[in-house]
């Protein structure tokens, strides 16, 4: 069943919230298979026939000017910034009206989203200090929401809501940390006029969406520009994502109420040209009352939360399959358990098994210790354990980081291999603790 958006008869946030769990256990099942068909072709004899089509150049030019990229790349620097965009709506969404919009709310998934970076990175440290893998310290620091949830998802109404929101809004929190990241430590090299060229742009898409800018055509070019600029300025290209959604409003233009007015108001015009029998289509008054409506609806609708239904079977569908199967591929061949011994291997399957849990549990235990937060009904320490299991699942934004974080393909292999088997451990674990504590269900 494909990912859609909440029907008509779900406006409550439990209803818009089933509806995106239900998009990212989807989500799941599909990185799974692609992730599973990447290990079999990399490790099969057609090999060879995975690495070329990978280094594919795609591009355009113009005169003795081109611009054009391998299929990897296009992947990880162009697809991925729209995964990007959407965890930056998710991101905003939950900051402005969500569960990350106030102190209280935002204490203690905050906090343990910022233990399960933290322990991650100085296990990791630890074990690689002075070492070739050093540089991947924020390989471990990333949760993966899609398995992370559909994982979850398997227990089904044993499940509390409380653990859920939690578990969201703390892989939220992470993602932006994952971001900032990105953006401060794996940037090599910063061109400032690019990165001017991109702030003046934004600045533009912004005023452009607050003077109400219907023109399609016209914002998609900016926002591509902006991508382009951000490429060009050093920052990782997906920074742009971000960037973006930043400018994207996530509040409707207009109340509920007004809404309402304005609504029955043009309804009425339509009715009584209705009632004179006259054709829509040659009845410019009718048309302008019809269209008016549609406008002001579009008016009342969040575009953050419009873009975020848009964009996410997209993101489901082809954008994070394309991207497991583009880098989850890595050489299985010889010997397996010494690539697992590395320091740098055992350094992610250290930080993700072992640190991402223990952080999230000591600084969520401190935050309600000390009055700063509480638990969510229902929800007991035991299952707060379990929930941190599964956000050792990095994958996803783990695979991204050590592309960034190594040019050697010997270290990226080694680090994949650790992400791999950390995420599968991790999940195995969350699994058997989550079935022990959870409460039955008759």
């Amino acid at each position: 069943m494909a990912a859609s958006s909440p029907s008509a008869n779900k406006n409550s946030f439990i209803g818009y919230f089933e509806w995106f769990v239900h998009s990212e256990v989807i989500g799941s099942i599909l990185l799974l298979a692609c992730t599973l068909v990447a290990l079999a072709w990399a490790n099969s004899p057609w090999a060879g026939v995975y690495d070329n089509l990978l280094h594919t150049y795609l591009g355009v030019s113009w005169g003795d000017v081109a611009f054009k990229l391998n299929l990897h790349h296009w992947i990880n620097d162009g697809l991925m910034v729209i995964f990007f965009f959407v965890v930056g709506l998710e991101i905003k969404r939950e900051l402005v009206i969500g569960e990350l919009s106030s102190f209280d709310k935002a204490a203690l998934p905050v906090a343990a989203a910022l233990g399960g970076m933290v322990a991650p990175a100085l296990l990791f440290v630890a074990l690689n200090q002075g070492g070739a893998g050093a540089r991947g310290w924020g390989i471990p620091m990333a949760t993966d929401i899609a398995f992370a949830l559909g994982i979850l998802a398997i227990f089904g109404k044993r499940v509390p809501l409380g653990l859920k929101v939690f578990l969201t809004a703390l892989a939220i929190a992470d993602d932006l940390g994952a971001v900032a990241v990105i953006a401060l430590y794996y940037t090599e090299k910063i061109r400032f006029g690019a990165l001017v060229v991109a702030a003046v742009l934004l600045a533009v898409l912004f005023f452009a969406i607050q003077l109400r800018v219907r023109r399609v055509g016209f914002l998609i070019a900016l926002m591509v520009a902006v991508w382009l600029a951000v490429f060009a300025s050093g920052v990782h290209a997906t920074v742009a994502g971000i960037l973006l959604a930043m400018v994207i409003p996530v509040r409707p233009v207009v109340s509920p109420k007004q809404f309402i007015v304005d609504a029955e108001a043009f309804l009425d015009t339509a009715k009584n040209r209705i009632q004179s029998g006259t054709c829509i289509v040659s009845d410019s008054e009718q048309l302008d009352a019809v269209e008016a409506i549609h406008v002001r609806a579009g008016d009342a609708l969040p575009t953050g939360l419009m873009l975020e239904h848009a964009l996410h079977p997209l993101q489901v569908w082809l954008i994070l399959p394309l991207f497991a199967l583009a880098n989850a591929g890595v050489s299985l061949g010889g010997d397996l358990l010494e690539v697992l011994a590395n320091p740098l291997a055992l350094g992610i399957i250290a930080g993700l098994v072992v640190g991402k849990p223990l952080g999230i549990a000591l600084l969520s235990w401190l935050v309600v210790r000390t009055g700063a937060g509480r638990l969510p009904a229902g929800v007991t320490w035991s299952q707060v354990v379990g929930a941190g299991c599964l956000a050792g699942i990095g994958f996803t934004m783990s695979l991204f980081v050590s592309e960034l974080a190594f040019s050697d393909e010997t270290l990226i292999a080694a680090a994949k291999i650790g992400i791999l088997a950390a995420s599968l451990a991790s999940g195995v674990i969350g699994y058997v603790t989550l079935s022990r504590v959870l409460p039955r269900v008759d």
